[in-house]
């Protein structure tokens, strides 16, 4: 299911352009960070992938489909999106209820759609809490409740509105796990993060927006070793990888595995 973008510009109604002719594309299976401070136009670019706002001008393909010309709810079949703020997605009155909603609005048939919301719910640690209320959940739990409700329309496309935001990191693992999963099962995953360092870790591509337009593109480790450019975004890199530079080592890292291999490999020669 690639996503192919070309020339898209987005004006908001009060006259600002959100996105200001961006061309790229997406591989199915790809694992994508898209990074950049608040008002580079992450998240505008990301909602014409599902429809939710349309091109001002320009084309975003999802597959076969133009998203001009196809409906919100039809893209919801190839194109999953947890929002930041779990709040806003759930609405159901038991967590299992929430979890099969989206796959019974699909169609997807009773047994398979059962299997779905089982074992999506084992993937991301809730299912014991299959018969609990949503909102009696901790903020941290209903975050994994909109995932899994997602996750449980099997959509070729996932896309991840800062899933690490105000989580604490035995939930960041629990996430790095899922995208580690979706990446199995060869699901494009698209993140929008402030987290560099989760971004590092779990994602192969990083595009750097900034002002509406793409800065950087490339393999994670090109890019956030590209840190004059980086700066732009207001986007430092990972730890290890200024840590690494300080240390002055030949190789850009930008994990503790590679910082480890790395430093080794030049305390030997």
């Amino acid at each position: 299911m690639k996503i192919e973008i070309e020339d898209l510009r987005f004006t908001y109604p009060a006259g600002i352009e959100a996105v200001c002719g961006i061309s790229l594309s997406i591989d199915p299976g790809e694992q994508v960070a898209i990074v950049g401070q608040n008002g580079s136009g992450k998240t505008t670019l990301v909602k014409h992938f599902n429809g939710l706002l349309q091109p001002t001008s320009g084309v975003v393909k999802v597959g076969d489909w133009d998203t001009r010309k196809v409906s919100v709810a039809k893209l919801a079949a190839r194109v999953g999106y947890v929002f930041q703020n779990p709040d806003e997605q759930l609405f159901c009155r038991t967590v299992g209820e929430e979890v099969a909603f989206g796959p019974r609005n699909l169609g997807i048939e009773l047994h398979k759609r059962e299997t779905l919301v089982r074992e999506t719910l084992q993937l991301v640690g809730a299912d014991q809490m299959q018969h609990a209320n949503p909102y009696d959940l901790s903020a941290t739990w209903r975050k994994m409740v909109a995932l899994a409700s997602v996750l449980a329309m099997d959509t070729d496309v996932v896309i991840l509105d800062e899933p690490t935001t105000g989580q604490d990191a035995a939930t960041v693992d629990r996430i790095a796990h899922v995208v580690s999963e979706l990446r199995k099962r060869d699901k494009t995953v698209i993140t929008i993060t402030h987290d560099i360092d989760f971004c590092a870790e779990n994602f192969e591509r990083v595009i750097a927006l900034a002002r509406g337009q793409v800065l950087l593109d490339g393999p994670t480790k090109s890019v956030v070793g590209q840190e004059d450019v980086l700066a732009q975004t207001y986007v430092e890199p990972p730890q290890l990888t200024r840590l690494g530079q300080k240390l002055g080592l030949k190789q850009t890292v930008r994990n503790q595995e590679e910082f480890l291999s790395e430093l080794g490999r030049q305390i030997a020669l």
